[in-house]
């Protein structure tokens, strides 16, 4: 059972009885406030008089009686018991019953003869379906007939940290670290079970703890009874958790003289330390490995290639119930080559060479989580291996937690590319659940936006990006706005003009980011080092695939990466239908335009301007529209908690001074090789070009 402390602490935390203070965004989406709504609180009250559940059941299962409570009596302004004996008329049955239309962690709602029951094949899936009511009862939905059943598409849905043991969080913009390495395993902060309840509630069934760049001292006996605290707090709800682990362990823990994976020695270095995390950890999910990436050690060290290093660690594994994530984030510093095609050229040809329990772990796009990208051409192009999609949460490359930028729409439109692997339907979605070539395994993965900040997310609106992530990852034929409608209800308001606002500011702002930063395919072009606000400009850096003009090639003919089969041929790493998309500048989406084709300043577009009126119009009607998404909010400000309202509005002041700033720097940087005029009606930037290079150098100090 769960320390009745930690029950307390939720209480007063998530619960309800909070309405009369400011909200601080703590409690995210568990906001279990009394419904306003006097019909509709009485016909729920009616269906959920207690809860029945056995006496004898699993922690888990007790945990989902205790969320089911908290958040009925919050929202019904009564207490709701619990209990073993068989409920009366009104009561809520909660079962784990064998389904196998539901696999192992799907939930069935239903409407019983005396009230509702949640059923399913384990005590998690039941806990799912304990949230998926409260998800009901929050957004205004009645409880007339019930009849729900949902089930994950995705197997592993996990949370990748890239948190460090000193307490920062790389690309992190929301606070340090929530993980107190120093005071663990003594002590665990409360914050750790409200982090847990959140990631259930959204069916996050995975945390990676630690920064794919990590540090070997996690897989020390000390840390691995750190890591051990934490599994406890995340076991009832259904979490495991997992480390990215520093290839080069054996070495610097180990004393081993090699980090080779073919060496006797370091296999049984990694067998016997894997043995000791599974005797600390029974329920430990596994590794993810980032290597032989940006400086990273790996298995090319010694001449090994990645199967060789993933197979090596899944071997290691052996009989115990975890897996290997393989990260294909890998480009080699060639200023002469194109980093869209490395990762390709190095994972493809191992297709079919990885051992069963490792899945290999690619993000969104060939370059960098950037504001639009291409799907990976990897995806369709390994049948023989399962694939994990990586996205980012975190907002590195859109605008940190300054900018309010919704990413639902960014990872839709991922999962719906279609590949053309297997002909038209293809889609990236049916890669990563494993559908498409009757994969066992299948995973997704965010990279966390989460921090020690008391709303978790700096932004309050980050908050929707983490919520997003998880619904997608359980399912991923939601639609991005059903989504943004379901976390505003339960986030901000549930009055119908104001979510309407609301969602019409989360729905449009990703284009609007990508409007005023990187319009037409124009990537990788923000600030050095730390990635924020606008560099186009760069040239000089560490790596030559670091700078902006790598990337946008922009000279007094054109501007764009020319990779057809006249410049890097990247195109051919796709199968031919979603090549035919791209492949004719003349009828590529305008949004793609500049990824794949190096255009003419004077060149018609489809819109019916030339790239360069295009551009400039975008990168106009880009800063211009976030006015439009203050008004918007604006507008919802009756509705919405007077404290995060006015936090959202400073940030929405700040996004418009710096879009502002993204329009002048690319602007008048372009103009310098477009020798254009700026199209009628558009009023010169007020600073010249000198002058926003100085701003950006005051960013980049280091």
């Amino acid at each position: 059972m769960l320390p009745r402390f930690f029950l307390l602490l939720a209480l007063l935390c998530f619960g309800a009885g909070l309405q009369g203070r400011a909200d601080d965004g703590y409690r995210l989406w568990l906001k279990y406030d009394e419904l306003p709504e006097a019909g509709l609180r009485k016909a729920w009250q009616a269906q959920a008089r207690g809860i029945v559940v056995e006496r004898n059941a699993t922690p888990t299962l007790q945990t989902a009686a205790h969320e089911l409570q908290l958040g009925l009596q919050g929202l019904l302004g009564r207490p709701v018991p619990i209990g073993a004996a068989p409920g009366g008329r009104g009561s809520i049955r909660l079962r784990v019953a064998p389904d196998p239309a539901l696999g192992q962690e799907g939930y069935r709602i239903t409407s019983q003869k005396n009230g509702l029951e949640i059923t399913g094949p384990t005590d998690a899936a039941v806990l799912y379906g304990c949230f998926a009511l409260l998800r009901q009862v929050q957004t205004g939905q009645l409880p007339e007939k019930l009849n729900l059943s949902s089930q994950p598409r995705i197997q592993y849905r996990l949370l990748n940290h890239w948190d460090n043991p000193n307490g920062t969080v790389e690309r992190g913009y929301a606070g340090s670290s929530i993980w107190k390495w120093l005071e663990l395993p003594d002590r665990l902060d409360p914050r750790y079970q409200d982090y847990a309840r959140a990631n259930a509630s959204i069916g996050i069934n995975g945390v990676v703890l630690n920064n794919v760049n990590a540090s070997a001292r996690y897989l020390t006996a000390e840390y691995l009874q750190k890591v051990a605290a934490l599994a406890g707090v995340m076991r009832p709800y259904g979490i495991r958790v997992y480390l990215s682990v520093f290839w080069a362990a054996p070495k610097v823990i180990g004393g081993l003289p090699t980090s080779d994976p073919l060496d006797p020695q370091v296999q049984q270095w990694w067998k016997a330390k894997t043995d000791e995390i599974y005797k600390t950890i029974p329920d430990f999910g596994g590794f993810l490995v980032k290597a032989n990436s940006e400086g990273e050690p790996g298995p090319q060290d010694y001449g090994r290639n990645h199967a060789d290093g993933a197979n090596m660690l899944a071997t290691a594994l052996g009989t115990h119930d975890g897996v290997v994530m393989w990260r294909a984030f890998v480009y080699k510093a060639n200023s002469k080559g194109d980093r869209f095609k490395e990762a390709y050229e190095e994972f493809q040809p191992l297709d079919g060479k990885f051992n069963p329990k490792v899945l290999v772990q690619v993000k969104n796009g060939p370059i960098d989580f950037q504001s639009r990208e291409p799907f990976h051409p990897l995806f369709g192009a390994m049948p023989r291996t399962p694939l994990v999609l990586e996205v980012q949460l975190t907002q590195e490359y859109l605008g940190f937690a300054t900018h309010l930028v919704y990413l639902g729409p960014l990872i839709k439109e991922c999962l719906e590319a279609d590949t053309h692997a297997k002909g038209p339907g293809s889609t990236v979605a049916k890669v990563v659940d494993g559908s498409l070539e009757k994969h066992s395994l299948s995973g997704i993965a965010g990279v966390a936006n989460i921090g020690s900040d008391r709303n978790w997310t700096g932004h309050p609106v980050g908050q929707a990006n983490w919520y997003a992530y998880g619904r997608l990852a359980w399912d991923h034929t939601l639609s991005s706005a059903a989504i943004a409608e379901e976390w505003t209800k339960m986030t901000l308001t549930r009055e119908p003009q104001a979510v309407a606002s609301v969602t019409r500011v989360l729905n449009q702002s990703r284009d609007i980011y990508v409007r005023y930063t990187t319009p037409l395919g124009l990537h990788h072009i923000m600030g050095q080092s730390i990635h924020y606000g606008p560099e186009p400009w760069l040239e000089k850096s560490a790596r030559p695939d670091w700078t902006s003009v790598y990337y946008h090639k922009a000279d007094a003919e054109g501007l764009g990466f020319n990779r057809t089969a006249s410049g890097s041929n990247a195109l051919s790493l796709y199968a031919p239908g979603a090549r035919q998309v791209w492949s004719n500048p003349a009828t590529c989406p305008p949004d793609y335009l500049l990824w794949f084709h190096h255009v003419g300043w004077g060149q018609q577009l489809s819109t019916g301007r030339t790239l360069w009126d295009e551009l400039t119009t975008r990168y106009y009607t880009g800063a211009d529209s976030v006015l439009w998404m203050q008004r918007q909010w604006e507008q919802a400000k009756p509705a919405v908690d007077p404290e995060l309202h006015a936090d959202v509005a400073a940030r929405l002041r700040i996004q418009h001074r710096e879009a502002l700033w993204w329009r002048d720097a690319c602007v008048l940087y372009f103009q310098t090789y477009a020798k254009r005029p700026l199209p009628p009606g558009l009023p010169p930037p007020a600073r010249p070009l000198a002058e926003i290079k100085e701003l950006v150098d005051i960013y980049q100090l280091r």
